[in-house]
């Protein structure tokens, strides 16, 4: 809906926004954005995990109507470190009041950026209320892929993406005709590790990991990009979001992160999305689009832009991708298995409980070890997700001291 101000030019109504994972990477970045179109958004509801004394920071700026946290201890935690000056703001719990978050009255937007399986319920409920969710939780179509879907055929809701790599292809995609699309290419930095000889990724540390060369991200999503799993994700995520199969879903190692993805058309004809890596250029995008706002994002440097590298990935050297691919071919819930198995490897590695070179070796033995139902409900995803997390986060493995799995 727009209005009329007072100069006689159209000005867009405040869009009524819910932030879930407000005091994540995404979610503070998506807060940086917002506070550049003050104008523009009205931030209705706010949740996080854990992190209340940031979330209550967040209350005091942007005045919520609605904050959901992880658990019953973390709100009475912030209850406490709420400034007695503070708005009043309802106060919800857990999973139940996460979904009531996400389809909170008058929301426009639901930016989706809760990291792992916990986004797939609220995103749904969101989609359900017929609601646009700005989708930055990429297990929600990796592990619900089949539900989402569902419910977008049904004329429920809409998706929009906010990860760079399909940001970017959806840019591309603007305009054209679907018969027309012959491959999406997804874009990889290949991590801090692509150069880095296969023999050594067994000394490979929690720090070494953490120390992405182009991308400010959270502790999981950066480790994702070390192993490679992040672009495994994607490449499921981008089946679901495009509705390509997954033959056609090509990933590319692009060390300076520049060019975004890509998509090739029956023509010849390829488009590419390019641009500094700054997650708040997507993030903006989708809560913008069609438009595109004018910003002070950070420009391209033509003259320091030399050389733009592509290189086929090294699935010997980084597993993870491969596996991703199987577990798409697979089906059902295996992709729900791949995505537990691989945020409690992870979790573990973080821990310092596990080796780099363990996370591979524990999301194989889960997909060969867990069930894979073919056509999953919801209920049967939780299952798997269950029976994979536990079953990694029980195995007895050391630190890896070879490259063999």
């Amino acid at each position: 809906m727009e209005t009329v101000s007072q100069n006689g030019t159209s000005d867009p109504e405040p869009r009524q926004l819910a932030l879930l994972g407000a005091t994540g990477s995404i979610g503070t970045q998506t807060l940086e954005v917002v506070r550049l179109f003050p104008d523009r958004f009205d931030v209705r509801v706010l949740t996080c995990r854990q992190n209340v004394e940031r979330l209550a920071k967040q209350v005091q700026e942007f005045r919520p109507a609605c904050v959901a946290v992880g658990s019953a201890e973390r709100a009475e935690a912030f209850e406490r470190v709420l400034p007695a000056d503070a708005p009043d703001v309802r106060v919800l719990v857990g999973t139940e009041g996460l979904c009531e978050a996400a389809t909170w009255p008058g929301v426009d937007v639901v930016m989706g950026a809760v990291v792992g399986f916990a986004g797939l319920r609220p995103v749904l409920r969101a989609l359900e209320a017929g609601t646009q969710v700005a989708l930055a939780n990429k297990e929600t179509l990796v592990v619900g892929g089949p539900l989402v879907a569902q419910v977008l055929d049904e004329g429920n809701g809409e998706l929009i993406p906010v990860d760079s790599e399909h940001s970017a292809i959806f840019q591309c995609l603007a305009g054209e005709s679907e018969r027309a699309v012959e491959d999406l290419v997804l874009t990889a930095s290949g991590g801090p590790f692509w150069d880095r000889p296969a023999e050594t990724f067994s000394d490979i540390t929690v720090e070494e990991a953490l120390d992405h060369p182009n991308w400010s991200m959270g502790a999981k999503i950066t480790t994702d990009s070390a192993t490679m799993m992040n672009k495994g994700l994607e490449v499921i995520e981008a089946k679901w979001l495009f509705d390509v199969p997954v033959d056609r879903i090509q990933v590319l190692v692009h060390p300076q992160s520049i060019v975004h993805s890509m998509v090739s058309f029956a023509d010849g004809a390829v488009k590419a999305q390019l641009g500094v890596p700054d997650m708040k250029v997507p993030i903006q995008y989708a809560l913008s689009q069609p438009a595109r706002w004018p910003a002070p994002h950070e420009r391209l440097d033509w003259d320091d832009l030399s050389r733009l590298d592509f290189e086929r990935p090294n699935l010997d050297k980084f597993p993870c991708l491969q596996l991703a691919y199987d577990a798409l071919e697979a089906g059902g819930t295996a992709p729900a298995i791949l995505n537990a198995a691989n945020e409690a490897a992870v979790g573990r590695f973080l821990d310092e409980q596990m080796g780099f070179l363990d996370i591979p070796r524990a999301i194989e033995r889960a997909l060969a070890a867990v069930p894979v139902q073919a056509d999953p409900i919801l209920d049967d995803l939780v299952a798997a997700d269950a029976e994979a997390r536990g079953l990694v986060e029980e195995l007895p493995l050391p630190a890896s001291n070879s490259t063999e799995r």
